[in-house]
């Protein structure tokens, strides 16, 4: 399970990092660019809680993500020099995000609900290929 996971956690980090260096260059439009991003940072969050609390139920899990998500969505409403300054790196535009949008919070939530399809699939998936492993 913990497998799993982590090849999720490592596809997720990778496709981000792929929409945001190459999105544009591969034509995708600006909507799939802008908000795949943070639908894909919601997936990171889901998987991350996963791997910190792999024995909590997925809805349980899905509920930290999402406050954790409009959190730090909320927490660019503050505004203060040193962490505008942050904000303007590269891992505080990851991590944090430069400006508040609510449509963010949508593409969280949509994240998180793939996120739990995503991850049943795949521990459902991972614990078929354990079993067929075991009786051969």
């Amino acid at each position: 399970m913990l497998i799993a996971r982590a090849c999720l956690r490592l596809s997720l980090v990778i496709s981000g990092l792929a929409l945001r260096g190459f999105g544009f260059g591969l034509g995708l439009p600006a909507v799939i660019v802008k908000y795949g991003g943070s639908v894909l940072w919601a997936m990171m969050a889901f998987f991350l809680i996963a791997l910190a609390a792999s024995y909590r139920s997925r809805k349980s899990i899905a509920l930290i993500a999402a406050s954790i998500a409009m959190g730090v969505e909320l927490f660019r409403l503050i505004h203060t020099p040193w962490l505008d300054t942050f904000r303007l790196t590269l891992a505080g535009a990851l991590l944090l995000g430069r400006l508040f949008s609510p449509w963010d919070m949508l593409a969280y939530g949509v994240g998180i609900v793939l996120a739990m399809l995503l991850d049943r699939f795949a521990m459902s998936g991972f614990g078929r290929l354990r079993r067929h492993a075991g009786t051969g």
